[in-house]
């Protein structure tokens, strides 16, 4: 499938392994394979952004049981590292920019419930 100018890398091998496109000619094979591998780097980009919230909201609820120093500098790191991976899909188109400030928004507002819970 792919010829040796093309370089070597781990999403050029993933392509490689993929077959069975419907392409005709050079230029529409090539974006096939283009497709298949911007579409296996967004979906490790979203797996690693889901892991950053999932670590985020960890913290939330392990600040929550039992607050202090550790405890929030954990959180803050984890709020401060997901909110980066988020800007970044952003940028990089692997979420509409919508979707990060609803992402960012429930970050926020589930740090803000941990560290300062609610009087009613």
């Amino acid at each position: 499938m792919l010829d040796d100018w093309h370089g070597g890398g781990l999403w050029s091998r993933i392509v490689e392994l993929k077959s069975g496109s419907v392409a005709n000619n050079k230029s529409s094979k090539k974006r096939v394979e283009i497709g298949e591998r911007n579409r296996l780097q967004n979906k490790a980009y979203k797996s690693a952004l889901r892991t950053l919230m999932k670590r985020c909201f960890t913290a939330c609820s392990a600040y929550s049981e039992a607050p202090g120093d550790e405890a929030k500098t954990t959180l803050t790191t984890s709020l401060n590292a997901a909110f980066s991976k988020i800007d970044k899909a952003v940028k990089r188109g692997v979420m509409h920019r919508n979707t990060g400030a609803h992402q960012k928004s429930r970050l926020s507002t589930a740090v803000k419930r941990a560290i300062e819970p609610s009087v009613s």
